[in-house]
C-alpha cells in the first residue's frame, strides 16, 4: 500500500501582533503511523499530550501515541468528553487539571486527535496553558479535515453562542490522514459535505460543479474523491488565512451559511443537529438573503438549495421558531454597533461579506426555513 504523503504550507505574513511563520499541511492514506518521523523532522517538544475522546482514542489516537514513542516523544493521553455540548470552559479546565497533574510545562505540546471539537477545544488549551505551548492537528472526520483543523481558529461554546471564547493559534502543523474517513458514519460524512459545498459557493465555482457531479459518490462515500477535494479545501482555505489571519476582513467570507447555523445550535444547546447540519440550514437562509440583497441569479441559487438538500438534513426541532434564530444572530462575533454583518455570495463562486441586509430581508429568509419553500431560495 502507497503510503506516500504530500505537504504544502500555510504561509502567514508578519502584523503589527505577530512575527511571520509558516506551518505544513501533510495529507496522505494510511499514514499515521508516519506521525512521529513528521513531528520529529518539525522539532514538536517529546514531551506530548495526545488529547481525544472516546471514539477515537482506540481507533486512531493509539496509532498515533504508538507513532510518538517509536520516534522518541513521551507521550500521555488525555480523554475529553465527545459532542458539540462538551466543548465548553468545564472541559478545558478538566484539560488543565490533567496537564498539570502530570507534569506538563512550558516545554510540552499537545497534539489533537479527533474532529472538530478535540481540534478546537485542544487548541484552546494549547493557546491559553502557560500562555501557549505548541500543538498540532490530527483532524479524523471530513469536517475537520477540510475546515476546522485549518487556520488557528480555536475556542469553546457559551450556552448562548459559538466559539465566543477562542483565539487565533496556528498549530505547528496540520497531519490528514483520509484513511480515517473510512470508519466515519454517514452523518458526520453529510456535515463534511456542508462545508465542501461552501468552499465551493464562496471561492471556487469549478469545485461547486465538481460536488454536484459526483453528490451520488460522495454520499456513499467514495473515499477515492476525497484526498483531491480536501486538498483543495485546504488550500483555498490557507489562500484566505494568509491574507487575513485575525479576521479583520477578508475572513469573513469563510463565514457564509454561519450566522444562521451557529444561531441554530445554540438554540438546540449543540445537541441536536451536528454543525454541519446547522450550517446547511444556515446556507439555504443567507443564499435567500444573497438573491434578495446581492443579486444573486435565482438559477444559482436554486442549484445551491437543491444541492444542499441533497445532504438530508434533520428536521429542525420544534423548539426553535424565526424569531428565536433572528435573535440569537445578534449573539454572532461579527455583530458591529448592534448590526449584523453576513457573509454572503454574489454568484457561485463569489462570496462576499461585511453585508448588512434590511432586517426585513433577514426575517423573511429565515421564515423560509419553517415553510415547504425552504429549498426554492427565491425572492
Amino acid at each position: 500500500m502507497d503510503r506516500s504523503f504530500s505537504k504544502f504550507m500555510v504561509n502567514i505574513p508578519a502584523d503589527e501582533r505577530s512575527s511571520a511563520f509558516s506551518y505544513p499541511i501533510v495529507t496522505g492514506h494510511d499514514i499515521l503511523s508516519m506521525f512521529g518521523s513528521v513531528a520529529s523532522e518539525l522539532h514538536l517538544p517529546k514531551r506530548v499530550a495526545v488529547i481525544t475522546d472516546p471514539n477515537v482514542q482506540n481507533l486512531y489516537a493509539s496509532h498515533v501515541q504508538s507513532s510518538l514513542l517509536n520516534f522518541g516523544f513521551r507521550p500521555d493521553t488525555i480523554l475529553i468528553p465527545s459532542g458539540e455540548e462538551h466543548k465548553t470552559l468545564d472541559t478545558v479546565r478538566n484539560v488543565y487539571d490533567k496537564l498539570h497533574e502530570a507534569g506538563f510545562g512550558r516545554d510540552a505540546a499537545i497534539v489533537a486527535v479527533g474532529g472538530g471539537v478535540v481540534g478546537d477545544l485542544a487548541g484552546f488549551a494549547a493557546a491559553t496553558y502557560y500562555r501557549g505551548v505548541p500543538f498540532a492537528q490530527v483532524p479524523t472526520t471530513l469536517l475537520a479535515q477540510v475546515d476546522s483543523s485549518v487556520g488557528g481558529k480555536v475556542g469553546v461554546n457559551l450556552p448562548y453562542g459559538k466559539n465566543l471564547i477562542g483565539a487565533f493559534y496556528q498549530p505547528r502543523f496540520v497531519f490528514i490522514d483520509v484513511k480515517t474517513l473510512t470508519t466515519l458514519a454517514e452523518r458526520e460524512v453529510r456535515s463534511g459535505l456542508a462545508e465542501i459545498i461552501k468552499y465551493g459557493a464562496i471561492l471556487d465555482k469549478e469545485l461547486f460543479e465538481m460536488i454536484a457531479d459526483n453528490i451520488d459518490a460522495l454520499l456513499k462515500p467514495d473515499i477515492k474523491l476525497f484526498p483531491e477535494i480536501i486538498e483543495r479545501c485546504c488550500s483555498l482555505k490557507a489562500s484566505v488565512v494568509e491574507q487575513d489571519e485575525r479576521e479583520s476582513g477578508y475572513r469573513e467570507v469563510l463565514n457564509f451559511g454561519h450566522t444562521v447555523g451557529h444561531a441554530i445550535e445554540a438554540l438546540t444547546r449543540y445537541s441536536v443537529l451536528t454543525h454541519g447540519e446547522a450550517i446547511t440550514y444556515g446556507m439555504m437562509v443567507e443564499a435567500h438573503m444573497s438573491v434578495n440583497h446581492c443579486g444573486l441569479p435565482q438559477e444559482d441559487a436554486r442549484r445551491l438549495c437543491s444541492l444542499l438538500m441533497r445532504l438530508s438534513p434533520p428536521p429542525l426541532p420544534e423548539i426553535i421558531d424565526d424569531h428565536q434564530i433572528y435573535q440569537t444572530m445578534f449573539t454572532d462575533k461579527k455583530v458591529r454597533s448592534g448590526s449584523l454583518r453576513l457573509s454572503l455570495i454574489n454568484a457561485i463562486g463569489e462570496g462576499t461579506f461585511g453585508e448588512t441586509p434590511d432586517e426585513h430581508y433577514i426575517k423573511q429568509s429565515i421564515r423560509k426555513l419553517f415553510t415547504k419553500e425552504r429549498d426554492a431560495c427565491g425572492p
